[in-house]
């Protein structure tokens, strides 16, 4: 059945304890979101990485995912958003700064936190987010949504062979509306980001289209932004040829803006 219950190895929330004697003495916390049906297994590697220089780290399940689209449709961005905060207070309440970051939605969520609690984030690290699109078939997901559940999946965009997120077959249309109804809200707040941000951005991606680094880049309130192309990835660069470029890019950024 299409939208069965995920296989995906991997797909439960990471915990990693800080290290400080690694990073000069201080506890520094990560925090990493997956996207939009996909799992926590498109970061893991992600999270790992920075975990294994010391830091702690918290990639959180997102409600809805690693079970199935239909439960997915049942969920909102304003669970998504709660999610990632619990994991964000823990993380504050057990480390002395503080990086948030995310993989498309997980970037969106990421930009949520950091202007929401501008005085908590050090820094922000973001991959392929997603604010905007430029596909004219949104506009008629008002409608849509409540006569159509799913269109094709997006999940699984990614350059090397062999690699999946093992992400949904099918796109929920009511959760991915909400979803996209929370843009211009967050699209108004950027101002409020004024941690450095680092945005690290495919330049094919067949997910996301470039419309949102533009926002982004006009949008944000940080003077203290670092703009890297991603040249042989698709979507998923997490998983893809320029996962280690974006891993050693994320800890040198974490370790400079944490010291």
């Amino acid at each position: 059945m299409i939208g069965a219950v995920t296989t995906t190895p991997n797909a439960e929330p990471l915990w990693v304890e800080a290290r400080p004697e690694l990073t000069g003495g201080r506890r520094v916390g990560v925090l990493l979101s997956h996207g939009f049906t996909g799992s926590p297994a498109s970061v893991r590697p992600w999270g790992q990485h920075l975990a294994a220089l010391g830091y702690g780290i918290g990639v959180p399940l997102l409600p809805g995912h690693a079970t199935t689209w239909q439960d997915l449709n049942t969920h909102r961005w304003s669970d998504w958003c709660a999610e990632v905060t619990r994991a964000f207070e823990r993380l504050v309440a057990e480390h002395d700064a503080v990086v948030v970051g995310g993989l498309s939605m997980g970037g969106a969520l990421a930009l949520r936190l950091a202007a929401d609690h501008p005085d908590q984030v050090r820094g922000v690290a973001l991959v392929n987010p997603a604010l905007a699109t430029r596909r004219l078939d949104v506009k008629l997901l008002p409608v849509l949504k409540h006569v159509v559940p799913s269109f094709p999946g997006i999940a699984d965009d990614i350059k090397k062979p062999g690699v999946t997120e093992g992400g949904y077959t099918r796109t929920p249309l009511k959760a991915i509306h909400s979803f996209m109804q929370a843009w211009p809200a967050l699209v108004g707040d950027l101002g409020s980001v004024s941690a450095p941000v680092l945005l690290m951005r495919s330049t094919e991606d067949h997910v996301v289209d470039d419309s949102t680094r533009t926002i982004l880049l006009e949008g944000l309130g940080s003077g203290d932004v670092e703009d890297v192309a991603l040249e042989h990835s698709y979507h998923v660069a997490t998983l893809d040829h320029d996962a280690p470029a974006i891993f050693e890019r994320t800890a040198a950024f974490v370790a400079r803006v944490t010291t």
